[in-house]
């Protein structure tokens, strides 16, 4: 039988991983064509998680578990998990609910039908309506910015075929954006819309910098727009500057005792550059610390443990 790899990454989830694992395990007692095994990814959990991950592992062999030796962040480990996948195929699938385990049918029906990428699309969501709005407006961003056509609010969730997991393996990044890789890959893929549910238990593990590192990595990673809006702009800033000059060096020669400069001009000048050029550095460093973390080529994680796994 076809086998198909669930992977979940968790950190901090003992409210929601056994509840998980039964939604996933009724999923495919309605699949009896298919075997599967759940791998869940545990990023230094803090709380019960761990154990109570061991105890299912105990009781069916197809949950494996493996253990990180400390938190990993949320872009590096549940791509690690990804790569250790041996079924034909995969499927991401987070651990907080927030990702419905029963749309895994309709992902297997639209493989079976010969998509090689199955891929999660929430038009609508729970959530916070400007947490929503907020996501939103970054996918509408960096679809424009990006070199590459991206799927707008996919975060991840979806099906991937063993020749799609190959493929992510033989790039070797060591800090992925997996949502882009996906779509630079070109595979031809069916999009699924579904509305994601509120969390129902625990609270949320992302922050403003989880969130603005994720965005920032999507926009380094698939645009240059950025560095070239920064030399346009200067170039524009430049011309409105001598242009300026000219008009106050030609209004002083013709009334020279009663045109004065005054220092409005000069301080919101002042500060105008010093904000623009701040900006612009901002944005260079987001792009030179993308190219560090490419050079230094460390491991998405170091394993503490694994639990039926090879």
């Amino acid at each position: 039988m076809p086998l198909i790899s669930v992977v979940s990454p968790c950190y901090n989830e003992e409210e929601n991983v056994e509840e998980l694992y039964r939604q996933v395990r009724a999923v495919f007692d309605g699949l009896p064509g298919y075997s599967y095994e759940h791998i869940f990814i545990d990023n230094a959990s803090k709380d019960r998680t761990v154990p109570i991950l061991k105890r299912l592992a105990a009781e069916d062999r197809r949950v494996k578990i493996i253990v990180n030796n400390r938190n990993f962040g949320h872009i590096r480990s549940p791509f690690h998990g990804l790569m250790q996948a041996t079924g034909d195929a995969a499927v991401l699938l987070v651990s907080d609910l927030q990702d419905p385990p029963t749309m895994i049918r309709d992902f297997v029906a639209s493989w079976e039908a010969g998509y090689k990428v199955v891929l999660g699309v929430k038009t609508q969501s729970h959530e916070t309506p400007a947490m929503f709005l907020v996501r939103k407006m970054y996918y509408e961003l960096i679809s424009r910015l990006s070199e590459i056509e991206l799927t707008k609010n996919n975060t991840g969730f979806g099906l991937f075929d063993k020749v799609v997991v190959d493929a992510l393996r033989s790039i070797d990044d060591p800090y992925p954006y997996f949502r882009g890789l996906i779509s630079d890959l070109g595979f031809a893929s069916a999009k699924i819309e579904y509305t994601q549910p509120v969390r129902k238990r625990g609270i949320t593990k992302n922050n403003f910098y989880t969130l603005y590192d994720m965005a920032m990595l999507g926009i380094t990673n698939h645009s240059k727009v950025p560095l070239r809006l920064m030399t346009m702009i200067g170039f524009c800033m430049s011309a409105v500057s001598f242009l300026v000059a000219i008009f106050y060096f030609v209004a002083k020669l013709i009334a020279w005792d009663t045109f004065t400069l005054g220092l409005a001009p000069l301080t919101i000048g002042l500060f105008l550059l010093s904000s623009v050029q701040l900006f612009f550095i901002g944005i260079i460093g987001e792009y030179i610390g993308s190219i560090h973390t490419q050079v230094l080529k460390r491991p998405h994680v170091i394993e503490k443990e694994r639990i039926n796994l090879g």
